[in-house]
């Protein structure tokens, strides 16, 4: 165990007080995040101008792929935290990636549309390939993450908000330069940039990995055969998610079935098999879960139903519209440090809100910014192009909701679960990730309104816009009412560091270094 412990000192292990292996992770996530996110700000309008989809079929085959991206990785945590470890699981997802960035780059004839053009079967393949490539690679980098930190370490929400300033930086790069190129030069050449990208995360990954001095590794001597095999499930799935892609309603059902069970499972394994505190963690886990799947619903208009608003409604200037997929990743590189210092600052002084009570925040701020953009939107008139301060403003609100939730969220899972459990919990909280995307795209589906004029199709989005804001609202504030009662049951006063044991005792620590940076003595695990 002695040689898994994160070496003590800046010049060894840490730079800026962080494990040096955080940074490796920062950037290679960023790549991949360049790679998603330049191809999402394009492909709502690869939909309905390319393959000449209606608005509606459109929002629903975006909520199907998006959905799917987060239900896979609860099996890819699952295959990671049994068979594979981490670390492979996630260079097998990014070769995926890659694979899957390229072959959007092959469009076929624009003008046969979805129904006579035989290049839609490459396109669906290309979704399949992203779907299972994030699924390997998305709750396991996060894991990893984890993996560095002791479970009371104070610096974990400040690392998971660094982390997701990585996201955000590679978001935003994308989103401009694939979505500025795609809109003006070609899709070709756009989802091409985004392949480069993933394959600049893979290269990092790959040649970065002896910064994780061990961290993400196999439970147990993983056999070739054993490895390889887990190789095919993987690529099992892509047929697989081949297939579902193309039949939404069956993606429905699936996340239904299978989310209903999950939580069951869930539930069982912790009354049948753990402790009373962990039991009731786990329980505060499941509340921020589907919490969470309130907040996604909301935010996820961005990519389908707010990206075609923005092209059809908006007083842009002539910037493409794509461009302002942007401005959400900007805002959290500029509002990320400012966060993450703020629950540094007011934890020292004892002030810090809960997990529950930043949870409430958020979902209020997802529906306040749809209610600030039909506000805007109705001041002017349906009849005249909304004011595009508007949009940065409902992104401003989404994004400040964003950091309440979601980088805390992921901190949350990893401190809640127990290690056995780490990457199954952490990909649940992607499921619920992919609940809200479904959900998503069916609100997205519902404010299309082909055939009928601008202006009414204009009031058609800011109907459901307001019915959707005041939800999200009312929601919210039940969650900061009761957010004491969830801040209970998880028990913090008792949480301890799984790797607190006698290969530790004795050891002097600097200020801020973590203990044995979270290590098992199951030799991998957070």
């Amino acid at each position: 165990m002695a040689s898994q412990q994160l070496p003590h000192g800046d010049s060894a292990g840490t730079f800026l007080g962080h494990p040096k292996g955080l940074f490796m992770l920062f950037f290679a996530e960023m790549w991949e995040r360049f790679s998603y996110y330049g191809m999402r700000a394009l492909l709502i309008f690869y939909l309905t101008k390319h393959w000449l989809f209606s608005d509606s079929e459109a929002g629903v085959i975006y909520g199907a792929y998006t959905a799917l991206v987060y239900i896979t990785p609860v099996v890819g945590g699952y295959l990671a935290d049994k068979y594979l470890g981490q670390r492979k699981a996630v260079q097998f997802g990014a070769v995926l990636l890659t694979a899957g960035h390229f072959f959007m780059a092959f469009e076929g004839d624009a003008a046969a549309g979805h129904t006579g053009n035989p290049m839609i079967n490459v396109f669906w393949l290309a979704l399949a390939l992203i779907i299972v490539g994030s699924g390997f690679l998305k709750a396991n980098i996060s894991v990893i993450v984890g993996q560095l930190y002791p479970r009371t370490d104070v610096r974990r929400d400040g690392a998971y908000t660094i982390f997701y300033m990585g996201i955000n930086l590679g978001a935003a790069l994308g989103s401009l330069l694939c979505g500025y190129i795609g809109e003006t030069y070609g899709w070709a050449y756009g989802f091409g940039l985004a392949g480069i990208g993933m394959l600049a995360g893979l290269a990092v990954f790959v040649f970065g990995r002896g910064l994780l001095l061990g961290r993400g590794e196999p439970p147990a001597a993983l056999a070739k055969g054993r490895e390889f095999a887990m190789y095919g499930v993987g690529l099992g799935l892509v047929a697989l998610c081949w297939v579902l892609v193309q039949n939404q309603d069956v993606v429905g059902w699936l996340l239904g079935g299978f989310g209903g069970l999950l939580v069951l499972y869930v539930i069982g394994v912790s009354v049948v098999r753990l402790q009373p505190d962990e039991r009731d963690r786990i329980f505060a886990a499941l509340f921020l879960i589907i919490t969470s799947i309130i907040f996604w619903a909301l935010f996820e208009q961005a990519g389908s139903s707010l990206n075609l608003f923005t092209d059809r409604h908006v007083d842009r200037g002539g910037v493409p519209a794509s461009v302002f997929q942007s401005i959400n990743a900007i805002y959290i590189i500029l509002l990320a440090p400012v966060f993450a210092t703020l629950w540094t600052v007011l934890g020292r002084k004892g002030l810090e809100p809960s997990t529950p009570f930043k949870f409430g925040l958020g979902v209020v701020q997802v529906g306040l910014g749809f209610l600030v953009l039909v506000w805007g939107a109705a001041s002017v008139g349906v009849d005249v192009p909304t004011p595009v301060v508007f949009i940065f403003l409902i992104y401003l609100l989404h994004t400040t909701g964003e950091l309440c939730l979601s980088p805390v969220g992921l901190s949350a899972m990893n401190r809640l679960a127990p290690a056995h459990m780490a990457s199954l919990i952490m990909g649940v909280w992607f499921f619920a990730s992919a609940t809200g995307n479904f959900a998503a795209g069916l609100i997205a589906s519902a404010t299309g309104a082909e055939g009928v004029g601008e202006e009414a199709g204009k009031q058609v989005v800011l109907d459901v816009y307001s019915t959707v804001g005041w939800v999200a609202v009312g929601v919210g504030v039940v969650v900061l009412v009761i957010s004491p009662l969830i801040k209970k049951l998880m028990h913090l006063d008792t949480l301890r560091d799984d790797n607190v044991g006698d290969d530790l005792e004795g050891q002097a620590e600097g200020p801020g270094e973590p203990q044995g940076a979270g290590i098992h003595p199951a030799t991998r695990q957070p």
